[in-house]
């Protein structure tokens, strides 16, 4: 899937302009509050017809202002799931997800297709409960259950999880997980968290203001802390894509393989093979001149730094490449100048086990 947008939009005082390609995974749209990311994909999804521009899936063009094309929304084949799952209060679970087939092109294989998305979402258990009846999580898997049941070509989530607590958010981000991993559907995801984005994207663009300020792949894009929105600064971070390779090395340790490392966990629900994202906060990174001794960290590794920035908030943000893997490491102004760190200059990258957000 190639999602390719170049548009403009102004509203009352308000203008919007991006430009982006997009493969297939789940493409993340970053931002505050007003940024922008709402109007983006309700021209996607075709309910917003943009002042200029052009949007196009797989080389099909659905938007061009320029040739007077303007694809209905309901002709797009487009699945969009809302903050609130908008469930129909009369009918209940199973005539809620049997809606979505109205939508769907093609229902020689609609049974099938069903009991693949129930099991996907786990919602065997709530087929015959009203949505009255239902958590927050268990509402916003049903909205998305039957939003793949329309056999979408693209699948469009404006922060689903915004409504919901956090014991509800834990309950369905492995839902997304699994949605992302075992779909065939591509992603469009609003976001404004970046904890979300760093375990569901592949691609992460950031909307500032209405224009496009980053856009890339996740594992470089959320390293950049001025890039991204004022409240989320803190949270620049490194994501690391691994395979468990001992999930009984002793004392509730796992070990967890990378591109290029070997990283100790903790091993609650791991098993051998499991393939996991780890996250890990630039504030949780120390740098060492020289192979630490008698500490309580159990990650040790040797990088190379590859850039050092200013941050703001009083930080510098020091890059490393360790054997492929990309960290960032946040650090006082005094800290680097005591160390005298360099780019190009071989240090010693230092983690926690604990410090591991893990997916």
């Amino acid at each position: 899937m190639t999602l390719a947008l170049d548009v403009r939009h102004s509203q009352s005082a308000f203008t919007l302009a991006a430009k982006l390609e997009a493969g297939r995974g789940v493409l993340a749209l970053f931002g505050a509050s007003g940024s922008g990311k709402t109007t983006l994909i309700n021209i996607v999804a075709g309910l917003i017809k943009p002042t200029e521009g052009q949007v196009s899936l797989d080389g099909l063009s659905l938007t061009d202002t320029r040739a007077g094309i303007h694809v209905p929304a309901h002709r797009r084949r487009m699945g969009y799931v809302f903050q609130d799952g908008l469930l129909f209060p009369h009918l209940n679970v199973q005539q809620n997800l049997t809606y979505g087939r109205w939508f769907a092109t093609g229902r020689a294989s609609a049974d099938n297709h069903f009991a693949q998305v129930v099991a996907l979402l786990g919602l065997d258990m709530l087929l015959g409960r009203a949505p009255k009846t239902l958590s927050g999580g268990e509402k916003q898997r049903v909205a998305i259950g039957r939003a793949l049941l329309s056999s979408p070509r693209l699948l469009i989530m404006d922060e689903p999880l915004a409504a919901l607590d956090q014991p509800r958010k834990d309950e369905i981000l492995p839902y997304l997980e699994r949605l992302r991993d075992e779909s065939q559907v591509p992603i469009v995801y609003v976001s404004h968290s970046a904890v979300e984005v760093a375990r569901l994207a592949s691609q992460v663009a950031i909307l500032d203001a209405g224009r496009l300020t980053a856009f890339g792949p996740v594992s470089e894009v959320l390293q950049h802390a001025e890039l991204l929105p004022l409240g989320e600064r803190g949270e620049a971070s490194s994501v690391i894509e691994a395979v468990v390779s001992d999930a009984a090395a002793g004392h509730g340790i796992a070990l967890v393989r990378s591109a290029g490392n070997t990283w100790q966990i903790p091993a609650v629900g791991l098993a051998n093979g499991n393939k996991l994202r780890l996250r890990v906060r630039g504030r949780d990174v120390m740098i060492a001149l020289s192979p630490p001794k008698d500490i309580s960290a159990l990650n040790s590794l040797p990088g190379r730094i590859t850039e050092i920035r200013a941050a703001g908030l009083g930080a510098t943000d020091v890059a490393l490449d360790c054997a492929g893997d990309r960290l960032v490491a946040r650090l006082t102004p005094v800290s680097v100048e005591r160390l005298k760190l360099a780019v190009g200059q071989v240090v010693h990258a230092v983690v926690k086990a604990v410090a591991f957000d893990r997916s």
